[in-house]
């Protein structure tokens, strides 16, 4: 080849090699281009998402995006879906009235942040842009919903719904959910959400707090309407954190899922098969840690494998006992209880589980008991040496064999448990297991490995406590003085307390509260706190109060009837709040009639209510008005009550007047402990028109004990739903009468324990 062709040859190969490189250079400049679009605006984002396509990224610029409600929808493909993301995780707040749609198929959703505000729809997070278009093989991970619930906390909605087939939900963190409703839903409303093969998992649900009423769940599978279709959902690898919305923290209705090695801690209620047919419940750790009403998983319907689970410390009993095996209803309606059937309960470890209850629920309907199931192989260890079983009904139709037991008490269970001395020792995974050979055969294996709580959620989401301490922040001393105790409690900030010098506070505006706060005597009962208006403390949204040591009289109070020394907001709080007082005086509510020491307004929900050591005396109105939700939905003012050595005396009204209305079985309480109180001329006041010392109705569990009652009006109990605890103790009754206790639902005699009460 002579010069010239060689130099044109070498030309044509620099020319193809440069054409190569501009051609690669611009296809890579058009990907780039194409696949990452960051938006700044909302009107940015909607021209964004018009012509998505597969390997697309669409990413939100850092910051605060108020009323954001974001349609996703796209066609991805397997190897190439089209994602939503954040420019920074964490960074982008949805705040306001924002949420989220997702339509189409492979779709990938991260790193999003929800809070200050609530969802404008149903849900703030759904796999569907609406009936007809879902959300098929597509991701939510790493998103956030922190405390972003409705004000109105009976406006039902859902953080998440999850519709279509084949989506993923995971390493999310949910905390916060106080209005009605499910936290995470798997919906079943269609043909083309049936049989879906979801997987939720590795995500962190938060503390969800007691609700007071149904319509707290913190996960549901499905809905009784279509509990005989099956769904195929997989959970798992999930942290359940004080999940105590209600009874129900896992609700399944529906056939075929898999809730495989998910942890429970300290959560009130039961992963409850609901409805729907051969589910599996496998490797489930359970921490209850002596936590009242902590449960453990309950059995319903036909052919349930219930293996390999760990349950520790649990206290719950009837519906929410550690392990429940329930009666059904014989041809039962599909929203009723269907009876169990081939269930198969093997290989799990009990410890110190207060409670296993056996046809639970047998009643005159539910009638339909327990047939062709086993228990076998499974571990139960109580120190106390009280034996966990309570029997119903006939369990005939349960074939227990080779499980292992320590000695216990007056166990019901007469053949297919053999009494072992076992001897537990926690192993490195946490989690007890006998270390003598002769037990080893029974309970969970040992490479059980339970989720833990740094496993689950984003990494870079802190999981905090979710209420504020009393004391937990600085405190600061006020003097005596005018002003100065309102512009002190103004001042604070949650957490502080405020300790008041010797002398005396007059208060001439209510003092509300949407932080926590304790006041406290620098010396006890050397403080002295008057009020002229109608209350003293209103405690809003957000507030909780402790008080000790002060004397407060209502001497210098607005001439008006009805004044209260503590309130609620007078309508619609949704967040639980605390109210304790101890070591003080409180006198003189009498200025005019109806004066009443602390009364909650309607919707607001005490968490507790912490009475302790003080003196209550010349009251025209009640001690503790908790009775606004009388219209029967099953809702209620408090769940914990707690009265203890206190002296009251001339009080007109009630010492506790408990409103518990309805038939709703979902919840735990009220719960009252009145203990070591001395009561004299209480109740019997002209316009107390309950003519009682106390006035409860529908509360679930009730100890009254070692209490002197003189010349005071009677206790009057009603019991309604729900098999209420009643004990009645080691009362005095001197010129009181004795206690009357009703059934209101139940035929026959009242179930209140009353013993060892004298009548003088």
């Amino acid at each position: 080849m002579n010069n010239h062709n060689k130099k044109l040859t070498f030309n044509r190969l620099c020319i193809f090699i440069l054409t190569t490189l501009l051609i690669a250079s611009c296809g890579a400049n058009n990907t780039q281009s194409r696949n990452e679009i960051l938006v700044k605006n909302q009107k940015e984002y909607f021209a964004a998402a018009k012509d998505l396509k597969a390997g697309d990224t669409v990413i939100l610029a850092n910051g605060v995006w108020q009323d954001f409600e974001i349609v996703f929808k796209a066609m991805g493909t397997e190897n190439s879906p089209v994602t939503l993301k954040a420019e920074t995780k964490g960074q982008v707040i949805l705040s306001g009235a924002s949420n989220l749609r997702l339509a189409g198929k492979y779709l990938v959703v991260s790193g999003l942040v929800f809070k200050n505000g609530f969802t404008p729809s149903s849900e703030v997070i759904s796999f569907r842009r609406n009936k007809e278009d879902l959300a098929y093989h597509s991701r939510v991970t790493e998103v956030v919903i922190d405390n972003y619930s409705n004000p109105d906390r009976f406006e039902s909605d859902y953080w998440v719904g999850i519709y279509g087939q084949y989506n993923r939900f995971d390493h999310n963190h949910l905390v916060g959910k106080r209005n009605k409703g499910v936290t995470v839903a798997v919906r079943l409303t269609t043909a083309e959400s049936q049989q879906n093969h979801h997987r939720i998992d590795h995500n962190y649900f938060g503390p969800r707090p007691i609700f007071g009423s149904n319509g707290g769940e913190t996960l549901r599978i499905g809905t009784s309407h279509h509990s005989l279709t099956h769904s195929f959902t997989t959970v798992e690898n999930n942290y359940f954190d004080r999940c105590n919305g209600e009874v129900e923290i896992v609700s399944v209705k529906s056939g075929k899922n898999s809730i495989i090695n998910n942890t429970f801690f300290e959560s009130r209620g039961t992963l409850t098969l609901r409805h729907g047919n051969g589910n599996i419940i496998k490797n489930n750790v359970f921490f209850g840690n002596g936590v009242d009403h902590t449960g453990g998983i309950r059995v319903i319907n036909r052919d349930q494998v219930v293996q390999n689970n760990y349950l520790e410390g649990l206290t719950g009993y009837r519906f929410g006992s550690g392990l429940t095996v329930m009666n059904g209803v014989p041809n039962s309606s599909i929203n009723r209880y269907h009876q169990v059937v081939n269930a198969q309960i093997a290989n799990n470890t009990l410890i110190n589980v207060d409670h296993v209850h056996l046809a639970a629920g047998s009643d005159a309907e539910r009638s339909a008991v327990p047939i062709k199931s086993t228990i076998q192989n499974n571990l139960f260890v109580n120190e106390n040496n009280k034996a966990p079983f309570s029997v119903f009904d006939d369990i005939s139709g349960i074939t227990f064999s080779d499980n292992i037991s320590n000695k216990l008490k007056n166990n019901k269970i007469t053949s297919g448990i053999s009494e072992k001395n076992v001897v537990l020792k926690r192993a490195a995974n946490g989690l007890l297991y006998p270390s003598n050979y002769s037990a080893s055969s029974a309970g969970v294996s040992k490479d059980l490995q339970p989720t833990l709580k740094d496993q689950t959620g984003p990494t870079w989401y802190k999981k905090t406590e979710p209420e504020v301490a009393f004391g937990s922040g600085k405190t600061t001393t006020v003097k005596a003085g005018g002003e100065s105790l309102y512009q002190a409690v103004e001042q604070a900030q949650s957490g502080d307390t405020l300790v008041l010098e010797n002398g005396s506070y007059s208060v001439e505006k209510i003092i509300k509260l949407d932080k926590t706060l304790s006041i406290k005597a620098k010396n006890q009962h050397k403080v002295l706190v008057d009020f002229s208006r109608s209350t003293l403390f209103e405690i809003n949204n957000g507030g909780s109060l402790s008080i000790d040591g002060i004397v407060v009289s209502g001497k210098n109070s607005a001439d008006y009837s009805g004044n209260t020394f503590v309130r609620t907001a007078k309508w619609g709080m949704f967040k639980n709040y605390r109210f304790t007082m101890k070591n003080s005086v409180i006198k003189d509510l009498d200025i005019n009639h109806s004066f009443h020491f602390f009364d909650s307004g309607s919707r607001a929900f005490a968490l507790s209510i912490d009475v302790e050591n003080n003196v209550f005396e010349n009251i025209t109105g009640d001690i503790f008005r908790l009775n606004k939700e009388t219209d029967d939905l099953g809702i209620y003012n408090a769940e914990y009550l707690n009265v203890k050595n206190n002296t009251f005396k001339n009080v007109e009204g009630t010492l506790v007047n408990l409103y518990r209305g309805g038939s709703d079985e979902s919840t735990f309480g009220p719960h009252i402990l009145f203990k070591n109180n001395m009561i004299t001329n209480v109740g019997k006041g002209k316009r107390n028109k309950s003519k009682s010392a106390m006035q409860l109705h529908g509360v679930q569990v009730t100890n009254l004990e070692d209490n002197t009652f003189i010349n005071s009006a009677l206790i009057n109990v009603e019991h309604t739903v729900g098999e209420p605890v009643t004990r009645i103790t080691n009362n005095t009754l001197n010129k009181t009468a004795k206690p009357h206790v009703v059934e209101l639902r139940v035929k026959g005699p009242h179930t209140a324990i009353l013993q060892g009460n004298k009548v003088l």
